[in-house]
């Protein structure tokens, strides 16, 4: 059961108070990040609500001024993401205030978070350290892109709930923390592409709607083959509409597949830690999986 949360800040002369995030109209949460720029819908913050825990700060009058989240993988594990304070109210310490709380409610986890350039100062100052960068790709695909055919042995195949234990085996070898909860959501919601070899799932990738259009990921692989046989269906499958990528690769041929797809570099974050090992995709051997694309930037 979600714990409620009702302490009050006096900010800016006037007293907010926290809640549990499950409180508030989603109405509210979309008018808080269309307010800085995130593109995220009612039906996606909805869903973030139902995967993890958060609070918003409301004024007294119940005007959302700030949201902050976090989302458990397993008992020593979880993301911290939709840290959100309104544009006048980020220099008065309200952000702060909503970190420690979730740095509370998640005590005896390490975590793993996705820094815009503005926040960073903030969790450095809260013990978190660097890591590497998100490069955020996305565009209206203009060409469908290449479909490679699987090299020998290989088979594509469509993903289906019964691939789910399959999935969750690969990715937590990639990203280092189980998320079976998680991608069985996820999956609940996504188109799914596996590689397959001798009966043996070696690469997938999960589409969905998300923002402006579809998003792409998480993608898990071996190699950068692996990873563009995976995601080319998707690219395919959405010519001329609008897709994105979350990853942390910047070159190789797994990226030239992208900017080939016409995925454009659109913005930047930083993958910051506190506690625990980050696996860093760029140290890819084509023998481990690793993480080409991020689910979101939220969930890692």
């Amino acid at each position: 059961m979600k714990s409620r949360t009702t302490r009050s800040l006096t900010i800016d002369a006037f007293d907010a108070r926290a809640v549990d995030i499950d409180t508030v109209e989603l109405d509210q949460l979309y008018t808080l990040s269309i307010g800085v720029g995130w593109p995220h819908r009612p039906e996606d913050w909805q869903f973030l609500r139902d995967t993890g825990h958060g609070i918003v700060v409301h004024d007294e009058i119940g005007r959302v001024l700030g949201s902050a989240m976090w989302f458990p993988h397993g008992t020593d594990f979880a993301t911290v993401g939709m840290v959100i304070t309104s544009p006048r109210l980020q220099a008065l310490g309200t952000a702060q205030w909503l970190m420690k709380r979730i740095l509370s409610a998640a005590k005896g986890r390490n975590l793993r978070l996705n820094a815009t350039r503005a926040a960073r100062k903030l969790y450095l100052s809260l013990g978190f350290r660097r890591e590497r960068t998100v490069f955020q790709r996305q565009a209206e695909v203009q060409r469908s892109g290449e479909v490679p055919s699987p090299s020998e042995g290989g088979e594509l195949r469509k993903l289906a709930r019964k691939d789910l234990p399959a999935i969750a085996q690969l990715d937590a070898q990639a990203f280092g923390a189980a998320r079976l909860d998680l991608l069985a959501a996820l999956l609940g919601q996504s188109a799914g592409v596996g590689l397959y070899r001798q009966g043996r799932l070696e690469a997938f990738a999960l589409c969905r709607p998300f923002g402006r259009g579809h998003v792409v990921g998480p993608v898990v692989a071996s190699s950068d083959e692996d990873a563009i046989q995976v995601v080319a269906p998707h690219v395919a499958a959405h010519e001329g509409q609008f897709l994105r990528v979350d990853t942390h690769l910047a070159d190789g041929e797994f990226s030239s597949f992208l900017a080939r797809c016409g995925l454009v570099f659109f913005d930047t974050v930083t993958t910051m830690s506190l506690g625990g090992e980050f696996r860093d995709p760029n140290d890819r051997s084509g023998q481990t999986p690793v993480t080409y694309a991020l689910a979101s930037q939220a969930l890692g």
